[in-house]
């Protein structure tokens, strides 16, 4: 990785059912060995799985999840003489909307359930009403960067 200059950022087209960039770009996060079709077969299933249960917009459903497991801070390790510090550091919204379509997709995973789209369903609609694991790893993220909150000072 550059430490001078960043890459420049790739363009992501919408997905050409719900027109979503943020959809597109978590079925591209979701997908194995470049199966983009059974990603998507995946993902939209969820969808109509969360528009059943919720009666309500699945997109809006999705939105909602992906904005309340976004973190705000995480902790970055810093070496300073010869310690290590975990510094607390504002997360950029790029970083914050990746971790959270990484946090979704690795619970979704561990979860017990029957097929990968009824368990991303239900770990969606968890996390739009502010529960599962997503949000608490969020919370223990939050947790972290408050408890070292006294090495704010060496970013």
């Amino acid at each position: 990785m550059p430490r001078r200059n960043s890459p420049p950022k790739r363009v992501v087209a919408p997905d050409n059912k719900y027109n979503n960039v943020s959809l597109t770009m978590f079925i591209n996060r979701m997908m194995y060995g470049g199966k983009r079709s059974t990603s998507q077969g995946i993902m939209y299933d969820a969808l109509n799985i969360i528009e059943d249960k919720a009666k309500r917009n699945p997109i809006e459903i999705f939105e909602l999840a992906l904005r309340n497991v976004t973190p705000a801070v995480e902790v970055k390790p810093r070496r300073v003489g010869g310690s290590t510090y975990q510094v607390p550091v504002e997360v950029t919204t790029d970083r914050g909307l990746s971790l959270a379509m990484r946090w979704l997709l690795a619970n979704a995973r561990s979860r017990s359930g029957k097929g990968m789209s009824a368990k991303l369903a239900s770990e969606l609609l968890d996390a739009a009403n502010g529960q599962g694991n997503s949000i608490k790893k969020k919370d223990e993220t939050h947790r972290m960067a408050e408890a070292n909150r006294a090495f704010a000072h060496y970013k």
